[in-house]
This record gives structure tokens, C-alpha cells and sequence, in this order.
């Protein structure tokens, strides 16, 4: 078996610099765009997935986003890289209490070399997932700035100072379709293939991908004309898994796969892939185990169920078809799917190190690779840890790079 090629990660995070948006936006937006400000650590509740924190007036010092009228801290959950599992909690963190490879290029590459990895896609903090930050402020002219100038640091700071191994990943204001084709395309022209969105829009209070006038069809043309690829991450719909209020957090983290789940069988019977036979889907962080049933699950409500099911004048063939064509998993822990590799499709499988979160492989993602890999073969491994992710988001300056190290 040869030596594990280096890892292009697909789903990694960043922790935004604190002058992202004040060096970027207008003046008359200093005191209500977003920007840093230290205070103590307050009240913290998290009921039924979702986290409530405010300032307080005693406690450790936190570095917090001020935003219109938000308040978000920066917690050790968005930094845990190096830090012992016991020790990851919803406490509150400055900058200086971070791997400075969390938001700072140099030590991020420094932290990629340890772990075998050569290329990392990384989400976005403070904006969330797919943008939902902006959407839900006030001021949307604000919030198409915030978008830009989001995607200006990330192309023009974040990517451009790493040779090529930090991989553009931008984000469209989530408002409005025809806004956000343009920025695709606006982002497009910098050679950036790869756009944030929410993996189950409705729960944003936005149209669903079934919507019968088609709504974000403008945003999935542009993506598809442009080859830029639909990365959805599971939580990108503000709504993780979980049931009940009182249920504790380990059990919506041990359901996260389910929105991504969802969100392939609403792909698979929308029609949407259908009319955009190009468009490129990737879920990040879902995990891959589940996907061989739903996929048989999906071929058999086509076939059986088509006189009742809504789908036969809009899905002419079996769903998994289209997943077979456009859409990829993604995992970074998960020894069942690789057992399933068959079932899957090794050219539907990418991998990732979700660096520098809580449940990261960092720094031993390649070790870890090793052992659930083993059973593969020299080629079904490259595609999986390299191959589909040069060729998903044309990664062509390394595609001729030395496999191994």
C-alpha cells in the first residue's frame, strides 16, 4: 500500500481577524458593522440546540462581535484545536487564548503541515454557515457590504497569502436570489469555485428548493454556469437536529447528519438537478454512512410510489442518478461509510479535518485516515482524501503536485 497521499480538506473553519469588516466598510458604518469588543463573559443557555449568551459584568475576559444589535462572543467551541476534550466547553475566549492558526494564515498552514493536510476549504465564524448573520440583521444594504467584504478578505487576504492552499469559499446575501447570482458571478471572475448555502432554506424562513415559481433558480444557474459548487454544512440551516428542549446537546450532536440527509432527498425530488445538470453539490460535515439507504429508499418511493408521490413529471430518472452525477458527501470520522465505499461511490466521497472545532482529527488526521482506509485500495483512497476535491472545485495547480509526502 503506498504511502497516504496529502489531504485536501474540504470543510475546515475560520476564525474572521477582528478587522475584517472595519477595514472594509464604509464610515458611517463603524458603530453598528461588525467589530470586536472585549467584555466579561455573561449568562449562557443552550435549550433545544440553540446557544443564548450575553455580556456580563464580571468573569473572564471574552472577546465579543458587535453587531447592529447582536452580541456574539467567541467561545472555545469555535477554537478547540490543541485543547483537551474535558476542556472544550461553551466558555468564552479571546484571540489570545486560540491557536493562532485559527485566524491567522501562517500558523493555519504551519497547523495544515502537521496534519498532512496541502489544501483546506474553510467556513466562515461570526457570519455562521452559509451567511445567516446577514440575512437576519436589519439593514440589508449593510448586509450586502458585510457579504462583500467578507468575500474581499477571503479572496484577497485569507487565500491569496497561501500559494494556493487556503481554498476561496464565499457568501451570497441569502435575501435574495438575484443579489446572490451576482455575487457568484462577481466571485467567479476571481477564479473562486466554491459558494456557502443553507442546507434546509425554509428553516431560515426563506422559499424551499420545491418552490414552484423556482425562486433560487437564478443562484443555481449561476452556479452551474459558472462551476462554482453548492457547499452546504450541516447547521447551515440554523436549526440543528434534536428532540426536545430539555434534550442535552449530546444528542442533537449525535443527529447532525439528519439535516444533511433531508437536504439531499429535497435535492433528489426537486427537479433542480435536473434542470441544472451541471450544478455541483458538496455537504460538509454529514457524514457518509447513512447515504446508501436513502438513496435505495429514494429509488424505490420513485418507482413504486410515482402515481401519488409528486415527483414523476419532475424526476424522469431514479434519484440516485442525480446523486451518482452532482452531489458529494463529505466525513472526517466515519468508519461505517467506508465500509460502504461500494454502495456510496468512491467519486462521491471527499474528506475533510474540521479544524479547528471540537470534534476535529487535527493533528491526527492522517493517522486516522490510515486505520479506516485500510481496507482500500491505493486508487479509491486518492480520490477520497485528494482526487474528487481537485477535480469538484478545479484545483488544477494541484492536481500535477507530488502525491505523497
Amino acid at each position: 500500500m503506498a504511502d497516504l497521499p496529502l489531504i485536501v480538506s474540504v470543510d475546515d473553519h475560520v476564525v474572521e481577524p477582528a478587522n475584517v469588516w472595519q477595514d472594509r466598510l464604509p464610515s458611517k458604518y463603524a458603530e453598528v458593522g461588525p467589530r470586536i469588543v472585549r467584555a466579561p463573559m455573561g449568562e449562557i443557555t443552550f435549550v433545544g440546540g440553540k446557544l443564548t449568551v450575553k455580556p456580563g459584568s464580571e468573569g473572564a475576559p471574552t472577546d465579543w462581535w458587535y453587531y447592529e444589535e447582536l452580541r456574539r462572543p467567541l467561545l472555545r467551541l469555535d477554537a478547540a484545536a490543541g485543547v483537551p476534550r474535558d476542556e472544550v466547553t461553551m466558555k468564552g475566549v479571546t484571540y489570545d487564548d486560540m491557536r493562532p492558526g485559527a485566524h491567522q494564515v501562517k500558523p493555519r498552514l504551519e497547523d495544515m503541515d502537521v496534519n498532512h493536510i496541502e489544501a483546506s476549504l474553510c467556513f466562515p465564524t461570526f457570519p455562521r454557515f452559509c451567511g445567516q448573520t446577514f440575512l437576519e440583521a436589519s439593514d440589508k444594504e449593510l448586509g450586502l457590504l458585510c457579504v462583500q467584504a467578507y468575500n474581499d478578505w477571503m479572496v484577497d487576504e485569507w487565500c491569496a497569502d497561501s500559494a494556493g492552499r487556503l481554498i476561496p469559499l464565499c457568501l451570497i446575501p441569502l435575501w435574495d436570489a438575484e443579489l446572490a447570482a451576482a455575487e457568484v458571478r462577481r466571485n467567479a471572475e476571481r477564479k473562486v469555485r466554491a459558494v456557502c448555502f443553507s442546507e434546509i432554506p425554509p428553516f431560515l424562513g426563506l422559499p424551499s428548493v420545491h418552490d414552484p415559481q423556482n425562486y433560487w433558480d437564478p443562484f443555481f444557474r449561476a452556479c452551474a454556469e459558472t462551476g462554482t459548487v453548492v457547499n452546504m454544512h450541516i447547521g447551515s440551516s440554523s436549526k440543528m437536529p434534536s428532540t426536545s428542549a430539555d434534550a442535552p446537546p449530546a444528542v442533537g450532536s449525535t443527529l447532525t447528519h439528519t439535516n444533511a440527509t433531508f437536504s439531499v432527498v429535497d435535492f433528489l425530488f426537486s427537479g433542480v438537478l435536473v434542470r441544472f445538470p451541471t450544478l455541483q453539490l458538496a455537504y460538509s460535515e454529514g457524514q457518509i454512512g447513512w447515504i446508501p439507504y436513502i438513496l435505495e429508499r429514494a429509488d424505490t418511493v420513485w418507482e413504486e410510489n410515482r402515481g401519488w408521490g409528486g415527483v414523476a413529471d419532475k424526476v424522469p430518472e431514479p434519484p440516485s442518478t442525480y446523486f451518482r452525477r452532482q452531489v458529494y458527501g463529505c466525513f472526517f470520522d466515519d468508519a461505517h461509510g467506508l465500509r460502504s465505499v461500494d454502495d456510496i461511490g468512491a467519486d462521491n466521497i471527499t474528506y475533510e479535518s474540521d479544524y479547528p472545532h471540537s470534534d476535529s482529527t487535527w493533528p491526527h488526521t492522517k493517522e486516522v485516515a490510515e486505520r479506516q482506509m485500510a481496507h482500500l485500495d491505493d486508487d479509491t483512497r486518492y480520490k477520497i482524501v485528494r482526487g474528487n476535491a481537485i477535480k469538484l472545485f478545479g484545483l488544477d495547480h494541484l492536481a500535477n503536485a507530488a502525491p505523497v509526502s
